[in-house]
């Protein structure tokens, strides 16, 4: 004689393993929805507004180099560096103000050691790199000539031209090149200086800036 569980299909078995797989599929669509949601409501204009831009500081060799690398860049990069001009006193109390509160304990003879490089390299007799400045979009573009005029014009008046003839970098790297120069003195207007930076980036670019 048969009994009832003998009649028990597969189907009603796997009952609450498909109940859970729709319940997570569920979950798993509702997220979905609710962060493209969040996306659609941020303004396209604020999606893709442009960033300043910014320094980009090539790391030091020697012992400062090793201070850096065993202290700062595990937290941050080095680039702010750029953005001040100070003294070896201002540079003392920068350090000790961004710290504050922060468990990053600097020895003094490391301490010592990076003021030193700071004080020569980001010290008061240099410039500070721009904060706010942000790519305008090119609508017209140089010729060879037109460039090379505006190079002369610009760049000359502080050191020869083959500094510039001679450099590759990626167009980012050649807009904080030039950047810098311009608060060097170098005169150039927004528009003109990133024209410049286009012709530069694509007459004398390259995918390394690294190694230059």
């Amino acid at each position: 004689m048969l009994h009832l569980r003998d009649h028990v299909t597969p189907r009603h078995g796997g009952t609450e393993k498909y109940q859970f797989f729709s319940v997570t599929h569920c979950l798993c669509v509702s997220v979905w929805v609710m962060v493209a949601a969040i996306v659609w409501c941020v303004p396209v204009a604020a999606q893709l507004a442009p960033r300043a831009t910014r320094p980009q500081v090539v790391p030091p060799q020697g012992p400062v180099r090793q201070v850096i690398f065993k202290n700062c860049t595990s937290c941050h990069g080095i680039d702010d560096y750029a953005y001040s001009a100070l003294d070896r006193a201002g540079w003392d109390s920068l350090l000790t103000t961004k710290h504050r509160g922060v468990d990053a304990p600097l020895p003094e003879k490391e301490r010592e050691v990076l003021l030193d490089w700071l004080e020569v390299r980001f010290g008061p007799t240099t410039k500070p790199f721009p904060r706010t400045y942000v790519a305008r979009e090119v609508t017209a573009f140089f010729t060879d000539s037109e460039a090379e005029a505006l190079v002369k014009r610009s760049c000359t008046s502080c050191h020869a031209i083959d500094r510039v003839t001679s450099a590759r970098f990626t167009a980012d790297r050649w807009r904080v090149v030039t950047l810098d120069m311009r608060e060097r003195g170098a005169k150039l207007a927004d528009e003109e200086l990133e024209r410049l930076v286009e012709w530069l980036g694509r007459t004398k670019g390259t995918n390394d800036s690294d190694r230059q």
